[in-house]
């Protein structure tokens, strides 16, 4: 009579294994995001297409592989060499899948994307639990203390491999290298599992299979680790390349056209010429205006530095300009490509937390969060505005930049926006950067003091501009914008596909494939 598994060799064996399965779970979810936000955006349609498929594809693996155990003493080893040659091809099919899933549009082709990429490693490693469970269980009255005791280390790893991830390993390592690094540890453990069970449990079943998978696997990495590199063309030239914690952040040339762009994934957050650096960014033009509105203004905070040339607009003005940006490579582009000198504080961080740090007063705040790519929803509600309200002085501005379609006044986003300033700032004004087109940026002035644009002190060129672009937004469209609930995405769908597509038509779709 065979004795079980578990007198033989222990748990001990089992509980490293569901232990490192259950952080490569996590390891995926989370770098699931960095290779599908380039091109898709790290917005919350791409985090609950992730979340969904996991979940969906751990229920799958949890029954297949109760089924599984239940008819076959070993091929736990075979499980894992699966999971570990679906996962080091990940990267590799990431190219061909978000450009086969592009004409689903932004929340059909993020969640069938991430249903095609990760769905097939992770229905495998959630296998492992049920399938360990089986080899643990000496008897039918210790299958709860089992089960229990293997779930529960499945879950410390998934823990431990989601800090060591996020803390340690993604800020030095690149999202594909640790993709093919998770590839090639699970056929490593996939081998030694197969060692123990050819070796205790008497059983060479999976052994020839497993061993297969791996050879394969290894064999692969070469062509693995020098796929979906952005195809070469001659239109442009990357000149700055850095995948942060916040994105992927790009320094792009177009010679022909003499464009340079600072782009976050899918996003483009700074223009330049590349002959003389001006900026191109049309919308940014009222700034030079801002000065003349305030005479006094002295101080000033730019939220979200992109290239930074708003803040050297200001200081040819004579104001210095404490900048904040939550990206450290964004920071790091504007200086070496875009000529950025900072004239005040530069500041690295999130600004809701950032901003309860500072002291002020401040004449002018610039919030340029809010550009075409994912939106930063919590720096746009009445919680956030009171604490940058609270920063500002008397007589001071809070300049806010946002990207949507004017549709007549009657949009929606446009509507909430207004009306969530509202609840703040007693008085405001809407600007449009680009009169003749109804997909643009607008600038929302607000203050706690009236803005006379007939003021005589006001230069007649600067009164001009301003009047050609005002417009009038209709608030009963909109909603107001709260930390309790903020619908800003929703809201913003059709924003986010056509600026997407904006930046494809631009520079490819290559352009943005990990």
């Amino acid at each position: 009579m065979n004795r079980p598994p578990s007198n033989i060799l222990g748990k001990g064996w089992l509980y490293c294994t569901v232990f490192l399965t259950g952080a490569a779970v996590m390891v995926i979810e989370l770098l699931g995001t960095r290779l599908i936000a380039p091109f898709y955006g790290a917005s919350l349609y791409v985090w609950t297409s992730l979340i969904s498929v996991t979940l969906i594809a751990l229920a799958l693996g949890y029954y297949w592989g109760g089924v599984w155990a239940d008819r076959a003493r070993s091929g736990l080893s075979l499980i894992i060499a699966i999971a570990g040659l679906l996962t080091i091809i990940i990267p590799w099919l990431t190219g061909p899948v978000l450009l086969a899933t592009d004409p689903l549009g932004l929340r059909l082709g993020s969640f069938v994307s991430t249903l095609i990429l990760f769905s097939p490693s992770l229905i495998m490693l959630g296998m492992v639990g049920p399938f360990a469970v089986k080899l643990s269980t000496a008897t039918l009255a210790k299958v709860g203390a089992s089960t229990g005791s293997i779930y529960a280390v499945s879950t410390v790893g998934s823990v431990i491999g989601t800090l060591f991830l996020g803390f340690y390993l993604f800020p030095v390592v690149g999202s594909r290298e640790i993709f093919i690094g998770l590839g090639i540890a699970l056929l490593l453990l996939a081998i030694i599992v197969a060692y123990i069970e050819h070796r205790h449990l008497k059983s060479a079943a999976t052994t020839i299979p497993t061993a297969l998978l791996v050879v394969i696997g290894i064999g692969l990495y070469p062509q693995i680790a020098n796929s979906n590199r952005a195809e070469s063309n001659e239109s442009f030239q990357t000149r700055f390349e850095r995948e942060s914690l916040y994105g992927w952040v790009r320094v792009i040339d177009k010679p022909k056209e003499n464009i340079r762009l600072l782009t976050v994934d899918a996003s483009t957050i700074g223009a330049a010429s590349i002959s003389h650096g001006e900026n191109l960014l049309a919308y940014q033009k009222i700034v030079t205006l801002l000065p003349a509105l305030a005479p006094e203004m002295k101080r000033a905070l730019l939220i979200g530095q992109g290239a930074g040339h708003m803040a050297m607009t200001l200081k040819d003005y004579g104001i210095v300009t404490d900048t904040l940006e939550i990206d450290p490579a964004v920071a790091e582009a504007s200086i070496k490509f875009f000529g950025f000198v900072p004239t005040g504080k530069t500041i690295i961080g999130d600004a809701r937390y950032e901003i309860r740090q500072l002291k002020g007063p401040y004449d002018l705040i610039i919030l340029d969060v809010f550009t075409g790519g994912s939106e930063p929803t919590h720096l746009l509600t009445v919680e956030a505005l009171a604490q940058l309200r609270d920063l500002l002085t008397n007589q001071g501005i809070l300049a806010l930049n946002f990207v949507s379609f004017l549709d007549n006044g009657q949009n929606a986003t446009l509507a909430s926006v207004a009306k969530t300033l509202a609840q703040v700032f007693p008085h405001q004004q809407v600007f449009i950067a680009d009169p003749d087109t109804d997909f643009n940026d607008f600038i929302f002035l607000a203050t706690n003091h009236a803005m006379n644009l007939n003021d005589e002190s006001f230069p007649d060129s600067h009164r001009t501009w301003l009047k050609q672009r005002l417009v009038n937004i209709d608030q009963s469209q909109g909603m107001t914008l709260t930390d309790n609930l903020s619908a800003l995405e929703r809201l913003q769908i059709r924003k986010s596909e056509h600026y997407r597509r904006m930046i494809i038509d631009l520079v490819g779709t290559n352009h943005f494939i990990r």
